[in-house]
């Protein structure tokens, strides 16, 4: 199939019917007819069944969709890309993935005049998201291995647990410690298994023998703080006048990176915003 076959294709996919997709894509319904009969002809087999005006997909063109989707979605990625090569690196601005509020607020004070964009994305949006030029750089939880991105190691945190006062006892809260095996008939607010800081947790749990009870699985961190189980970095958040914020034992690191574009010019912007996220990490594990 050459590509404005797909493209027709797709258009009959999405609308149902040959005038539709003619609008869809911006052409005459015969050239749309013209080159749907191409298309088949070349194939060797029909794509749709015509009956009463509309058009209904064969098993071959029901089976074909689905890489056609794929196909545009990958369309899409270049269009982005193109996009965001165009534009550009602009002095003043800076672009960035999951941060901070404290990084981001210490950077604020230092760059009062640079304009901030910030997405909250999960793991794999923020390395798509980089890997297209979208953004400058992109802080994670996990070691991440891709070849069109570089990653810098700015601490190590680990993982606590966040709860309402007066859930644990006094003796515990002044220790500052929780163990697994504490929270084995607790209800807890979970990461999902999907997330690597969440994969390494489930992980723990198997090591301690521990199956925690699951009241609420989520894959935002930030949505994470009732009785539950976060990274140290999302603690930074919680209110210390409502919630309590013990240690986990045993012990379980969770790495704490910030991701660029290999192919993407070093922005001194993006380099001091990763330095204020060090800043405010660090002093924090302190």
């Amino acid at each position: 199939m050459r590509l404005r076959h797909i493209e027709v294709f797709n258009a009959i996919m999405l609308t149902g019917s040959v005038s539709a997709a003619a609008r869809l894509i911006n052409v005459t319904q015969p050239a749309v007819s013209r080159v749907l009969a191409h298309a088949e002809l070349q194939l060797g087999f029909p794509l749709f069944q015509r009956t009463k005006g509309r058009l209904t997909p064969t098993n071959e063109a029901q089976t074909l969709y689905p890489h056609i989707e794929r196909l545009f979605a990958q369309l899409d990625d270049v269009q982005r890309l193109a996009n965001s090569l165009k534009r550009g690196h602009q002095d003043g601005e800076l672009h960035i993935l999951t941060v901070l509020p404290l990084a981001l607020q210490l950077f604020r004070q230092q760059h009062p005049n640079v304009v901030v964009t910030m997405d909250a994305l999960h793991s794999p949006q923020i390395i798509s998201s980089l890997v297209l030029q979208e953004a400058d750089v992109g802080f994670v939880f996990s070691a991440i291995a891709h070849p069109s991105l570089e990653q810098r190691h700015l601490a190590d945190g680990r993982m606590v647990c966040v709860a309402p006062k007066g859930v644990f006892s006094a003796q515990q809260v002044q220790q500052g410690v929780v163990h697994l095996t504490d929270l084995a008939h607790t209800p807890v607010v979970n990461i999902d298994v999907r997330d690597p800081v969440g994969s390494t947790l489930s992980h723990a749990c198997r090591e301690a023998g521990v199956g925690l009870v699951s009241a609420v699985t989520v894959q935002t961190y930030h949505a994470a703080l009732a009785v539950a189980l976060v990274d140290s970095c999302t603690a930074l958040s919680a209110d210390s006048t409502k919630v309590d914020v013990l240690v986990l034992e045993p012990q379980i690191v969770v790495p704490i990176k910030a991701l660029r574009a290999v192919n993407r010019p070093s922005s001194l912007l993006a380099s001091a915003m990763t330095q204020c996220v060090q800043q405010v990490v660090e002093t924090a594990l302190r």
